[in-house]
């Protein structure tokens, strides 16, 4: 294999059945390509088309060999015994990059991408094939999955869950689009879309299957948050005769609102934590 591929190349490297790739002797080098493209930029898990998000199908399947392909060793040096894989060991920022990870026990795993002026609080973890870009504040026991995708200037609070999807490989990951605001305690999951400028209030779960209250336009939504969209937690009545008697309820996120200059106002960052020169 040649020393430097382009993406193109590297795609048309892996997708090959994953035995084959297992066995080329050119996977350690393939490998190391790959991951100084993820966290470049140059190849996404996911990556926005026209036509809607993408799915980068190889990206995650090459992921997944660099799993299989390696053994466990010890990862020393980060402050505390770990043992993990080979293929992914933590990320090491040098001030140029413009990415602030304040001391405290967090990580971000090699693969991801992470763009300058993004400000990591401890402790928080950022997983591989993750894509944060510029801009964004990732809180404290804030967690962005494998191959979850994060836009710009996004604040994902202290405790919020942005869950990975690795497998299937043709799964799409969970994505958060620009400027949208996730409470703390947020849990979002299986591929969710969360479109630009929305925000979540504190405690707000939703997964694939959640079904979506829209208060405004009166229909109810799946899988995806709309732009702009003020989602607050709520509760409907649980089905079932039994439920109905002990007057039990289930979780329904409700958008109670569209986004306007008042909600803007309340979720605006300080502008001085963000700053970099």
């Amino acid at each position: 294999m040649s020393a430097s591929m382009t993406a193109a190349e590297l795609a048309a490297w892996y997708e090959r059945p994953m035995d084959e790739v297992l066995a080329d002797p050119g996977l350690p080098a393939a490998h190391a390509q790959l991951l100084e493209a993820l966290e470049q930029g140059q190849v996404r898990a996911a990556e926005p088309m026209p036509t809607g998000w993408q799915v980068n199908r190889w990206v995650k399947q090459a992921i997944l060999i660099g799993f299989r392909h390696t053994g466990l060793t010890p990862m020393t040096g980060f402050g505390m015994p770990a043992v993990d894989k080979a293929a992914y060991p933590p990320r090491v920022f040098e001030p140029s990059a413009g990415v602030r990870l304040v001391p405290g026990g967090s990580a971000v795993r090699r693969g991801a991408f992470v763009s300058r002026g993004v400000v990591i609080m401890p402790p928080a973890y950022i997983n591989v094939g993750a894509y944060v870009d510029e801009g964004t504040m990732v809180d404290s026991h804030a967690l962005v999955g494998s191959c979850a995708q994060i836009g710009k200037r996004v604040h994902l609070s202290a405790g919020a869950q942005v869950g990975g999807v690795l497998e299937p490989a043709g799964a799409l990951p969970v994505i958060v689009e620009d400027d949208a605001f996730v409470g703390g305690l947020v849990g979002l999951f299986e591929g969710i879309v969360v479109r630009s400028r929305a925000v979540l209030a504190a405690g707000v779960v939703i997964t694939g299957s959640t079904v979506i209250y829209d208060l405004v336009h009166r229909c109810e939504r799946q899988r995806e948050v709309p732009a702009g969209a003020v989602v607050v937690p709520g509760t409907r009545p649980a089905s079932g005769e039994y439920a109905r008697a002990q007057g039990l309820q289930v979780a329904a996120p409700l958008i109670v609102k569209y986004r306007d200059a008042r909600t803007d106002a309340a979720t605006e960052l300080e502008a001085a934590l963000r700053w970099l020169p």
